[in-house]
């Protein structure tokens, strides 16, 4: 398999995290976001990725786009070292904190709407980052209810077995860490992402792990 990723995405590092968690070996196609032009805009690449995002996972028979449906198909292709709950309520609660954070959170803070926001609308970069800390603060705050009224809740989001959600959390923590967003108030994410971080295979598939980082 070959993922085509960028160091810094939220969503291709959801997809290295649950690649580690299932201990799959994978070959790294570096697309950089901001470099000539913004390489996921070149047609080799929309070739592979229409809409021009990462990640992209290339397989035998096809290529795969969308961080959460390469997720559910490594679980369903490799069910061993599973990232879904075997009950269908723990499924569909372990999906709802995925999709708050990859279809609520993630899109206002996209590179892509960063990018529309300032060199379109004109807005400065005080401003950007003051709306990308107004989206993580109200879907993180919504995710830190979710997590701490549940008692399915355990070492990780879901259990005690890292799974699909907390591929998902890890990277926005990360990221709302380089916009010095505010995560005082919110004990029960920090721990969970505290233990995630503390395992090899979350390290492994961090930004900073990447042979792309800068």
């Amino acid at each position: 398999m070959k993922l085509f990723t960028y160091f810094r995405s939220s969503a291709a590092y959801r997809v290295r995290i649950a690649l580690n968690l299932k201990g799959l070996p994978y070959e790294t196609v570096p697309v950089h976001l901001l470099r000539d032009g913004g390489q996921q805009n070149q047609a080799e690449y929309r070739e592979k990725s229409p809409l021009g995002i990462v990640p992209a996972l290339q397989m035998e028979n096809g290529v795969l786009t969308q961080s959460l449906a390469i997720i559910e198909w490594l679980d369903e292709t490799y069910p061993q070292v599973p990232l879904l709950p075997t009950d269908a309520d723990g499924r569909a609660r372990v999906r709802a904190i995925a999709q708050t954070i990859a279809c609520d959170i993630h899109p206002l803070n996209n590179l892509r709407v960063l990018n529309y926001l300032t060199k379109n609308l004109g807005i400065s970069e005080e401003q950007k980052n003051e709306w990308y800390r107004h989206w993580v603060n109200q879907g993180l705050v919504a995710i830190e209810k979710l997590l701490a009224c549940d008692l399915r809740t355990g070492t990780f989001c879901h259990g005690d077995t890292p799974g699909m959600a907390d591929c998902c959390l890890v990277p926005q923590v990360f990221n709302a860490r380089r916009f010095n967003c505010p995560l005082d108030g919110l004990p029960t994410i920090q721990r969970i992402v505290a233990a995630c971080e503390s395992l090899e295979v979350f390290q492994n598939a961090s930004p900073i792990r990447q042979a792309d980082a800068e």
